[in-house]
C-alpha cells in the first residue's frame, strides 16, 4: 500500500513537471515573438546609421577629390597637405567597397593625383634647383615649403627623392673643390674639407632652414652625405697615392677627421643613421685596471699601479659616437704605416734604455721606499698606454691584433734585454742556476760575493719584473676591452707575463746562490775540523759564527730591498732554507769520527744554526716579524732531522739492539745509506758495522703490500706532538751541557 502510495506520488509529479515544461516553452514563444520586431528594428538602425555614415564619408571623398585636383593644378600645396592626408584616412573606410565601379573610380582618382602631385613637385624642386646650369635662388619660396609638407603625406619615395636631389645639387661644389687632382685634397689639407661643411652648414640653416620640415633632419642628411662621399674620395686618392703616405701625415689627417667625427657627434643624434652606415662598436665590460683612465687624457705620463684601484668604483662607460668611423674608417687599409713606425718607436726606445743604462748604470738604493724600480719600465708602459689608445681611436680590429703583436715583442726584448742581461754574472757557474752548481764545493779558493750595490741591482730588477708582470695583466685586460668581440680571443700575452716570472725565479735564485755560496767555505771549514779530538764543549764553532755573519750582511739588505714584493722575499728565504739544510745535513755526514763529546758540540752549533734560521727573516729589523708559517715548517722539519742525526750518533751502540731500534725511532729513515753514515761518524769498524747492518735490515718493520725495494723506504713522519716533544728533551740536553 505504501509502494502504491509512492508510485501515484511519483506519476502526480511527473505531470506536474510536464505542466511546468509545457508553460516554459509557451512563454519563451512568446518572448520570441515580442522581440522579433525589436530585433528587426535594432538591425534596421544599425544598417541607416551605416548607410548615412558611408554616404556622408562619400559626399566628402568625392568632394575632396575634386578640390585636391582643383588645388593641385593651382599648385595650392599648402591647403593640399591638409587636403590630402583627410581624403586619404577617408578612402581607407572604402576599402572594403572596392567592388562598386564608382568607389573603384573615386579611388584611381586619388591615387592618379598622387602620382600628379609627386610628379609636379619633384619637377618645382628641379626648376628651383636644378642639377646643372643656373645658380641657385637666393633663398626657398612659400611653394617649396609647403610642397614639402606635401610630399610628406605621398609615398615616402617622393620625399626620399627630394632630399637626394636637394643634397647632391648641394655637394655638387664641394666634388668639383676638392677632385683628386687638386692640390687640397691631399691629406695635408684635410681641414679645408671639414671648413667647407661647416660653411655649407651655416649658409643651408640661414637659405633653406625653415624650407624643410624640421623632422626630415636635412643638416643631419648633409653631413653623413658629406661623409660618406669624403670616405670615398679618400679611398681613391690614398690608394693612388698610397707612397706619400707618412706616419705623421696619416696621424694628422685621422686626428682632424676625428675631431670632426666628434663635433658631428654633439651636433646631431645620428638618426638617420639607421640603415647601419655607421659602425656601432659593442661596449665592452667595464674594467677597473689601472689602464682605464679618461681616454681625452692620452697625454697621461704616468701609470700608477695600486691595489686601492681593484677597490674604486667601476666608471661608467661613455656611449659611443654613431658616427665614429664614418670618414675616418677609410684610414685602416694605411694603418701599416703606423704600426711599423710604433715598431721602430719602440725598438729605439729598448736602445735607448739600454744605453742609458750602461751610461747611468743601476738606480741608487732606496731602501726607505723598498727598492728602486728601473724608471724605464714605468716610460715603456706610458707609452704603450699611449699608442694603444691611439690605435683604438683609429680602429678596433686587425691594426689593434698588430699593435698587440708589437707590445708582445718588445715585452720581451725589455724582459731580456734590460731586466736579465743586466742580472750580476756569477763565477761559480757558467752553465746557468742549477741545484748541482749550487751543490758544488770550492775547496781552497775564496768565494766571490756580490757587493751591495750589486744585491740592490738583483732586487730592483726583481722588483721592475713584478712591476711589468701586473701591469702586463693590466695590459692585456684593456686590450681586450679596445678589440672588438670577435679579436678578443688573438690578444694573449701569458707568454711574456712566463717570461717577467722567469726574471723574477732567476733573481731569486742568484739571491739564493749568493748567500748559499759565501756559507760554503764555513761548511767545509765544518767537515774538516777533527770531532773526535774535542775536548770540552765551548761556545758556539767558529763557521757557525762565520755562517750568522754572511746571514747578517746579505739578509737585511735584501729584505729592505724587497720591501713592496714582501711574498719574493719569503719565496727567497724558502730557498735559501731548502738549499742550505740538506747541504748543512750532507757536510754533517763529512765530519767523521766523531766523540761523544764533539758531538755535544756539534749538536750545539746545529741549535744555533737552528735559531738563526727560525729568525732568518726579521734578522738585524728593528720591527720583529712573525716568520711565515710556510718558511718555519721547513726550517722546523730539515734541522731536526740533523739534531737526530747527532743525537742517535752520541748514543751508546751497544747494545745493538737498542741503537737500531733507536735509530729507526729518532730518524724514521728505513734508508741502509742512511744508516751507514751514522755508524761512520760513530768510527765503528767495518766487522761491526757489517753484523750491524744485518740487525738493521732485521729490526726494519715489514713494507706493506705492494711496495718499492724496502732500501728506499721512509717510515711515516712523526707527528707535531711527537717532533716538540723532541726538541725539548734537546733543548733540556743543550743547558744541561752548557
Amino acid at each position: 500500500q505504501a509502494l502504491e502510495e509512492a508510485q501515484k506520488a511519483i506519476q502526480q509529479l511527473f505531470g506536474k513537471i510536464k505542466d511546468i515544461k509545457d508553460k516554459a516553452e509557451k512563454s519563451e514563444q512568446m518572448v520570441k515573438e515580442i522581440t522579433r520586431d525589436i530585433k528587426q528594428l535594432d538591425h534596421a538602425k544599425r544598417h541607416l546609421t551605416t548607410s548615412i555614415t558611408t554616404l556622408n564619408h562619400l559626399h566628402m571623398l568625392a568632394g575632396g577629390v575634386d578640390s585636391l585636383e582643383a588645388m593641385t593644378r593651382r599648385r595650392q600645396y599648402g591647403e593640399v597637405a591638409n587636403l590630402l592626408q583627410g581624403v586619404v584616412n577617408v578612402l581607407e573606410h572604402f576599402n572594403k567597397y572596392m567592388g562598386i565601379p564608382q568607389i573603384r573610380q573615386l579611388s584611381e582618382r586619388v591615387k592618379a593625383a598622387q602620382n600628379e602631385l609627386g610628379q609636379q613637385i619633384l619637377a618645382d624642386f628641379e626648376e628651383a634647383f636644378p642639377s646643372q646650369g643656373t645658380k641657385r635662388p637666393g633663398g626657398p619660396s612659400n611653394v617649396l615649403r609647403d610642397a614639402c609638407l606635401v610630399a610628406n603625406v605621398l609615398d615616402p619615395r617622393i620625399k626620399q627623392e627630394i632630399i637626394k636631389k636637394f643634397i647632391k645639387q648641394h655637394l655638387s661644389e664641394y666634388l668639383v673643390l676638392f677632385q683628386e687632382n687638386q692640390d687640397v685634397a691631399w691629406l695635408d689639407k684635410i681641414d679645408r674639407r671639414y671648413a667647407w661643411i661647416k660653411r655649407q652648414l651655416v649658409d643651408y640653416e640661414e637659405k633653406f632652414g625653415r624650407m624643410f620640415p624640421q623632422e626630415w633632419c636635412m643638416t643631419e642628411r648633409i653631413s653623413v652625405e658629406f661623409c660618406h662621399v669624403t670616405r670615398t674620395e679618400l679611398t681613391k686618392i690614398m690608394r693612388t697615392r698610397a707612397k706619400e703616405i707618412e706616419v705623421k701625415l696619416l696621424l694628422f689627417a685621422i686626428q682632424r677627421t676625428t675631431n670632426f667625427e666628434g663635433l658631428l657627434a654633439k651636433r646631431f643624434s645620428g638618426c638617420t643613421l639607421g640603415d647601419g652606415t655607421a659602425k656601432k662598436t659593442e661596449v665592452p665590460p667595464p674594467s677597473t685596471n689601472p689602464f682605464l683612465e679618461d681616454e681625452s687624457g692620452t697625454e697621461t705620463d704616468e701609470i700608477v699601479i695600486e691595489k686601492s684601484d681593484m677597490d674604486r668604483p667601476k666608471k661608467p662607460k661613455v656611449p659611443d659616437n654613431p658616427f665614429h668611423g664614418i670618414v675616418s674608417k677609410c684610414f685602416e687599409p694605411h694603418l701599416y704605416v703606423y704600426i711599423e713606425s710604433q715598431d721602430k718607436n719602440l725598438g729605439e726606445l729598448i736602445d735607448r734604455f739600454v744605453a742609458d743604462f750602461k751610461a747611468q748604470g743601476p738606480p741608487k738604493p732606496n731602501v726607505d721606499e723598498g727598492g728602486a724600480v728601473l724608471p724605464s719600465c714605468a716610460d715603456l708602459f706610458v707609452y704603450y698606454k699611449k699608442c694603444m689608445v691611439q690605435c683604438s681611436q683609429l680602429s678596433t680590429g686587425e691594426p689593434m691584433i698588430a699593435l698587440t703583436t708589437i707590445f708582445q715583442k718588445y715585452l720581451r726584448e725589455y724582459a731580456w734585454k734590460i731586466l736579465s742581461g743586466n742580472l750580476p754574472k756569477t763565477t761559480s757557474s757558467s752553465g746557468g742556476l742549477t741545484i748541482t752548481s749550487l751543490l758544488k764545493e770550492k775547496e781552497g779558493s775564496e768565494v766571490a760575493k756580490f757587493t751591495f750595490e750589486e744585491l740592490c741591482l738583483i732586487c730592483s730588477i726583481l722588483s721592475t719584473a713584478e712591476y711589468c708582470l701586473a701591469t702586463t695583466q693590466q695590459l692585456e685586460e684593456k686590450l681586450k676591452e679596445k678589440v672588438d668581440t670577435s679579436l678578443m680571443e688573438r690578444i694573449n700575452l701569458t707568454g711574456e707575463m712566463d717570461t717577467f716570472s722567469i726574471v723574477i725565479s732567476n733573481s731569486i735564485q742568484l739571491l739564493v746562490q749568493d748567500l748559499d755560496a759565501a756559507c760554503d767555505p764555513a761548511l767545509t771549514a765544518m767537515s774538516k775540523m777533527q770531532w773526535q779530538n774535542v775536548e770540552h764543549v765551548g761556545d758556539q764553532s767558529p763557521y757557525v759564527t762565520s755562517v750568522i755573519l754572511h746571514i747578517k750582511q746579505n739578509v737585511p739588505i735584501i729584505r729592505d730591498n724587497l720591501a713592496s714584493t714582501r711574498k719574493y722575499f719569503t719565496q727567497f728565504c724558502i730557498k735559501f732554507a731548502n738549499s742550505f739544510i740538506p747541504k748543512f745535513i750532507n757536510h754533517l755526514f763529512k765530519c767523521k769520527p766523531i766523540s761523544m763529546v764533539g758531538a755535544e758540540q756539534l749538536l750545539l752549533d746545529t741549535h744555533s744554526l737552528k735559531m738563526v734560521l727560525l729568525d732568518l727573516p726579521s734578522i738585524g729589523s728593528q720591527v720583529v716579524r712573525k716568520a711565515p708559517a710556510s718558511y718555519t715548517k721547513i726550517v722546523v722539519k730539515g734541522m731536526t732531522r740533523a739534531e737526530m742525526i747527532l743525537k742517535v750518533v752520541m748514543a751508546p751502540h751497544e747494545p745493538p739492539v737498542v741503537f737500531v731500534d733507536n735509530y729507526i725511532k729518532l730518524l724514521a729513515d728505513c734508508s741502509t745509506d742512511t744508516f751507514q753514515k751514522i755508524l761512520d761518524m760513530k768510527g765503528l769498524k767495518r766487522s761491526e758495522q757489517s753484523s750491524m747492518l744485518d740487525l738493521f735490515r732485521q729490526r726494519l718493520p715489514a713494507p706493506p703490500s705492494g711496495a718499492e725495494n724496502p732500501g728506499s723506504l721512509s717510515l711515516s713522519a712523526p707527528t707535531p706532538e711527537q717532533e716538540s716533544s723532541r726538541i725539548r728533551k734537546l733543548e733540556k740536553l743543550i743547558k744541561k751541557r752548557l
